[in-house]
């Protein structure tokens, strides 16, 4: 069963690399152990599957050594 996530969205006028870090680590953080690894394997998969679509990706090779 899919779990939701909570929605957070940082609204900034200009760029700040800090305050978008730090924001970032927030809501990692507010993410439980289990939530970050979903999150991260799923993300594994949709760059995966991009890179499969757009021929970026080489199928498993075995290489026979003498």
């Amino acid at each position: 069963m899919a779990q939701k996530y909570q929605v957070h969205i940082l609204k900034a006028k200009k760029t700040n690399n800090k305050k978008e870090l730090q924001f970032e680590l927030d809501y990692q953080q507010s993410l439980t152990l289990k939530q970050r690894f979903e999150m991260m394997f799923k993300k594994s998969n949709q760059i995966k599957e991009m890179l499969i679509k757009n021929g970026h990706r080489k199928p498993f090779e075995v290489i026979k050594r003498k």
